[in-house]
């Protein structure tokens, strides 16, 4: 019996799919609200929102182009036809190498797409929707194989177990692992005195080959020698039966060990379904957190009409710094969460100040300046990412000391703060701002490399350096918002 055939649809599982296009998901089903179900399990369990993310952030765009054109497609199948949209441009701005675009839209879509990933979780949370009813009983009795080389044995086994089970007999090792080849039982009762390959030889084959190796096997012997039965145990044998067969005995100790031996895989695959849970719960905590830090990264930008996108370009810069430095993945993808939040402070500053199109009186710099303070202050009771407060807090100090907020030197400050240092510090020049446009690309190195030991970390502002003459182009700068149809 296939599994579709015995599972129950639930009461007005339709009416629980509001947020998505039905009717497109049916017809694409043939209007089988089976089919549907399972197609939105698939999608809910594809683990493509990771995908997706990971080839964002090490930018393997072909990578990053291949997963979002399927997120395209199965997102169409399913009737999400929003997140469809948005990973249709976001492929298409791959294939027009448009990363201005990518780095602008690629979160408000993954952002639906979590959101649409988490309203399934919730409308398939707890439902079973992976298992049997606990009612679903198998449609044949447990199978299980003889291997003795007496007919009489044989013939006296297959009469015992014939109305509870289902019961095969072979007459030597070598028939048996042909047997095995075709069919696998649920039990094998297995002789240890036979000619050319014994219980002890087929016992040994039966652990070395993975098909069969969690087969549950009972030795049949007449022996009544303590040796053979530790033997028998060490070998992986979870019982002994003696001749001359006892019916009663017999059908006890089969039945026992199918018995346990259910309960055995039946727990396993309970841990593995409570794992998964787990995982699926952890995944779903990450998604949260990351989704909060890119909301507010996008706060923060949105007070700031002339630094749209400000936030997502340091902490891009500043991984990639990282990375050339030899840190760790771990340690990229922190330096990456500290790049996006280092100007949270600036949710404290007044947008009069923030958008002011002339120059700032002394006292409005003043204002400015304590933007530092106020981002860590809010990041500080974060333990997950450490020193996530100081990248905010340290951002504007200079290697020679003459920075703000404490006035901390060299490596007194925080290697994650140098680093995001210059990565602020490139963007503002890569920007447009309301009294200039964005700099020259020669301009923008000179000053990193006038400012290298006096504004600027020597290795950072040099790697910086580094990128900036592997960008031949200049890609690496605000650009207009275009469409990624162009």
């Amino acid at each position: 019996m296939k599994q579709e055939e015995y599972v129950v649809m639930e009461q007005g599982f339709l009416e629980q799919l509001s947020f998505l296009n039905v009717e497109m998901g049916m017809q694409y089903c043939g209007e089988s609200e089976e089919f549907y179900r399972e197609l939105l399990l698939s999608y809910l369990h594809s683990g493509r929102y990771e995908e997706i993310w990971k080839a964002y952030e090490d930018h393997r765009w072909e990578d990053y182009r291949i997963a979002v054109h399927a997120l395209k497609s199965t997102s169409l199948l399913v009737g999400a036809d929003k997140v469809s949209e948005g990973a249709r441009l976001l492929e298409q701005a791959v294939k027009d190498y448009n990363i201005s675009y990518l780095l602008t839209h690629h979160q408000d879509t993954m952002q639906l797409y979590g959101q649409l990933l988490s309203k399934l979780e919730k409308v398939f949370e707890g439902d079973g929707a992976n298992e049997a009813l606990p009612g679903f009983v198998e449609e044949q009795p447990p199978h299980v194989l003889v291997i003795d080389d007496d007919e009489m044995n044989l013939r006296m086994a297959e009469r015992m177990m014939a109305g509870k089970f289902r019961v095969s007999c072979v007459k030597s090792g070598q028939l048996a692992l042909e047997f095995l080849q075709r069919e696998i039982p649920n039990l094998i009762l297995l002789d240890l005195h036979m000619p050319q390959m014994d219980g002890f030889e087929v016992m040994k084959q039966l652990k070395a080959e993975y098909r069969y190796r969690d087969i549950p096997v009972i030795f049949l012997t007449a022996d009544n020698e303590r040796e053979v039965e530790v033997q028998g145990f060490q070998m992986g044998a979870l019982d002994f039966i003696a001749k001359p067969f006892i019916s009663d005995i017999m059908l006890q100790r089969v039945g026992r060990i199918l018995e346990l031996d259910h309960l055995q895989k039946h727990l396993q695959s309970e841990v593995e379904r409570q794992t998964r849970l787990a995982e699926e719960r952890r995944k779903k905590v990450e998604r949260m957190a990351k989704q909060v830090i890119q909301t507010l990264a996008s706060a923060i930008d949105a007070k700031d009409k002339y630094t749209n996108g400000h936030s997502i370009r340091v902490a891009e810069y500043a991984r990639e710094l990282a990375k050339r430095m030899g840190k760790s993945r771990q340690e990229q993808e922190d330096i990456y969460y500290m790049g996006l939040l280092h100007d949270i402070g600036k949710i404290g500053v007044p947008d009069s100040i923030i958008n002011k199109p002339g120059k700032l009186t002394k006292e409005e710099y003043e204002v400015i300046k304590t933007h530092p303070v106020v981002g860590a202050e809010i990041l500080k009771n974060i333990s997950e990412i450490p020193g996530i407060d100081l990248g905010a807090r340290w951002h504007h100090e200079r290697y020679d000391g003459g920075g703000y907020p404490d006035g901390k030197r060299g490596e007194e400050i925080s290697l994650e703060a140098r680093i995001i240092g210059v990565a602020d510090a490139y963007d503002a020049m890569t920007s447009k701002r309301s009294y200039r446009d964005v700099l020259p690309q020669e301009t923008v190195r000179e000053e990193l490399l006038k400012g290298i030991g006096t504004q600027f970390d020597p290795q950072a502002a040099r790697l910086m350096i580094d990128m900036i003459d592997e960008d031949i182009e200049y890609e690496m700068r605000e650009k207009p918002l275009q469409d990624a149809n162009e």
